[in-house]
């Protein structure tokens, strides 16, 4: 009977003692040298509860920690109860490089040790420019780039349009000298003697002479003595 009576009231004792950690942001990308704030909250019904801010950071493959964020001119730790529970609040006055990591809270009491899951904060340092321009400097840069573009697009079309009309006009002198070519090496004095005796002897022919023609058939049979 008095097993039964102990274990009830372990049992009793457990549920007592509960701790439902709340969500918390799992990753945040900080600025070097801005601020920042990390706060991990809870619910609990237990009186005496430590809060304790731990960090893991990442070396290669290997994760180191964790380590204990203690205080300091640039880091404030505080808590601040609300309405429906607790929360520890971590804040970085300006974040360096070496703050980069996973920061945990973990609460330890007597009957509870526990993690939450954490926070992993990056931190960034900027990229720097090269060069400083001024506005009115760009504004000109820009208006070159522009100009250079133009002349991109109407060179070659110029070009082009050059090398069409060239070939266009060959085409129109190639035809030209086919044309002349025809008529190279023809004699039109001899063309029209050529015609003249054609026609001569056409007209001729329809007024011939018969007796002419009898004369020349007797010539051609007479035999020379």
């Amino acid at each position: 009977m008095w097993t039964v009576k102990k274990f009830l009231l372990c049992s009793l004792f457990v549920v007592e003692a509960e701790v439902n950690l709340k969500a918390e942001r799992p990753y945040m990308r900080v600025r070097l040298s801005d601020s920042a704030t990390l706060d991990c909250c809870y619910i609990t019904n237990l009186k005496s509860l430590e809060l304790l801010w731990v960090m893991r950071v990442q070396d290669g493959n290997v994760t180191l920690g964790p380590k204990s964020v203690n205080a300091s001119d640039l880091v404030k730790i505080e808590q601040r109860r609300e309405s429906d529970g607790i929360c520890g609040i971590l804040s970085f006055k300006s974040v360096q490089l070496n703050d980069t990591g996973l920061y945990q809270c973990f609460l330890s009491s007597s009957e509870v040790h526990l993690f939450s899951h954490g926070t992993y904060m990056q931190v960034y340092k900027p990229l720097e420019k090269t060069v400083n321009f001024r506005e009115s400097t760009k504004n000109k840069i820009l208006i070159a780039e522009g100009i250079l573009l133009l002349l991109c697009v109407l060179v070659p079309a110029a070009y082009l349009l050059y090398q069409s009309n060239r070939l266009t006009e060959l085409k129109r002198k190639k035809v030209t000298k086919e044309d002349e070519n025809i008529y190279q090496g023809l004699n039109l004095d001899y063309c029209g003697s050529t015609y003249d005796r054609i026609e001569r002897s056409q007209t001729h022919s329809q007024y011939e002479d018969v007796c002419n023609v009898a004369e020349e058939e007797e010539e051609i049979h007479l035999e020379k003595p």
